[in-house]
């Protein structure tokens, strides 16, 4: 969950693709930035979204954990004239940046940013040669770290689950028996070792190494974790009225974002066969359908929309409840802190 300029990818290997953002005028129309208003980009990315808000007339409170996107944009800081704040941070901490009268809205692009995917050495890509990292805020554990350190048993969990992978324990296997003879440094490494162990078939849409590269960025960044928290920060911030709206393109995360929304819609709590211990008050109210998917046509102009699921609510003046990551679901993976070089 991750930077991403207003703009994702579903590929988590694939080749460039020039910037284009996504849903624009369905994070607009959801959003509704205005004179007065302040909206928090938790995804800077590009500046895709931030750009069309700021020319709405909002002021924009912009975080990235990339430090080149931070580097990147700061010729933008100074093109609107004090009206963008651009801060090095993961979006999970969005409440630490937000102003003390709150926020009027926050947006979310869930995905890899176009940017990260160009950079052979950011290793987010098999289709380029370059060091196994994956890393978007570029510290900490990298995947070379998880390929050469993980057990086999944590290996299986995190490509079946973060990945989706079928073929998780014949790779996690292999990767187990290569690593002995030369560990993993780079991109091609792994996904040379995934074609020999899953080669392609005539009928596979996608490159066998797709799945599995998906897995271990997911990971190694926490974006599951990161997504969750930065939901829970932004309810404890936003003001009455204010609006959330958040853009996945994978699965996991838009189900955690529609567990969210319907956690956060008030319901009743206790047994059915028992009578109701207490109602719960909605901390959000949905906007428009509950769920967006880009159109025919945006989907044929830009790949990277044809995943893209958008899903916003307008927080209403209930407190907001306690940030519990149990209503999520999300199997206990191994811990990145153990597995550093």
């Amino acid at each position: 969950m991750a930077a991403n300029p207003g703009g994702g990818s579903t590929d988590a290997g694939g080749g460039p693709v020039r910037h284009i953002p996504v849903l624009l005028a369905e994070v607009l129309s959801a959003l509704q930035p205005a004179s007065g208003k302040i909206i928090l980009d938790g995804t800077f990315g590009a500046g895709g979204y931030t750009s069309a808000i700021l020319d709405a007339g909002a002021d924009v409170i912009a975080l990235d954990r990339d430090p080149t996107a931070i580097a990147a944009g700061q010729d933008m800081v100074a093109a609107y004239g004090g009206r963008l704040k651009l801060t090095h941070s993961q979006f999970s901490s969005l409440a630490d940046h937000a102003p003390e009268s709150g926020l009027d809205g926050v947006v979310l692009d869930i995905g890899v940013s176009s940017m990260q995917i160009d950079e052979a050495e950011r290793g987010f890509s098999f289709q380029k040669s370059g060091p196994l990292d994956m890393r978007m805020s570029a510290s900490g554990v990298s995947a070379a770290d998880v390929v050469n350190r993980a057990k086999v048993a944590e290996l299986i969990r995190i490509f079946h689950f973060l990945g989706e992978e079928d073929q998780a324990p014949r790779i996690a296997h292999a990767i187990e028996k290569s690593r002995t003879e030369k560990p993993f440094e780079t991109t091609r490494d792994l996904a040379g070792l995934i074609e020999v162990v899953t080669p392609r078939k005539m009928k596979d849409k996608i490159h066998p190494a797709t799945r599995v590269f998906q897995a271990l960025r997911i990971f190694v960044n926490d974006e599951l974790g990161e997504l969750g928290q930065a939901l829970f920060a932004a309810e404890r911030v936003l003001k009455p009225g204010g609006r959330l709206v958040v853009v996945t393109f994978h699965s996991l995360e838009d189900r955690i974002v529609k567990k969210f929304f319907s956690d956060r819609a008030g319901k009743a709590s206790g047994s059915r066969h028992l009578p109701i211990a207490h109602e719960r008050a909605a901390t959000f109210e949905p906007i428009g359908k509950s769920m967006i998917a880009a159109g025919k046509a945006e989907a044929e102009a830009n790949p990277r929309a044809r995943s893209a699921k958008l899903r916003a609510g307008m927080r209403t003046n209930a407190p907001a409840e306690a940030a519990d990551m149990s209503i999520f679901g999300l199997p206990s993976l191994a811990s990145l802190g153990k597995l550093g070089g």
